[in-house]
């Protein structure tokens, strides 16, 4: 198998999520009116990690409540990559979308 299957992976959120006050606090440059997401990274289909999300697997609370979809046009253009690659590329994904004024969540 290759060493490269790794991936980051952004989850929309539902905008339900701006109620909850932890969530807020962790976004003091949120935007009004611009997406809330989820940043995450797996060694994964991001598919198949979203799904187990949602079933409680391993589950961010945030996304197993409020995910709606994956947001693919955010990430794609960076997977597959090696381990330590995905693990920086989460966190300056979700610097950058936090910067253009999204909620984010990144575990």
């Amino acid at each position: 198998m290759s060493r490269h299957h790794y991936h980051v992976y952004v989850i929309e959120l539902s905008k339900a999520v701006l109620d909850k006050p932890r969530f807020m606090r962790a976004n003091p440059a949120y935007r009004t009116g611009m997406p809330c997401v989820y940043v995450g990274m797996t060694g994964l289909n991001p598919d198949v990690r979203f799904d187990k999300h949602k079933a409680g697997i391993q589950a961010n609370r945030y996304v197993m409540e409020f995910g709606l979809r994956l947001l693919p046009e955010l990430y794609e253009v960076y997977n597959p990559m090696p381990y330590d690659a995905a693990r920086d590329m989460e966190v300056e994904l979700a610097i950058g979308l936090a910067e253009e004024g999204y909620g984010v969540w990144q575990a």
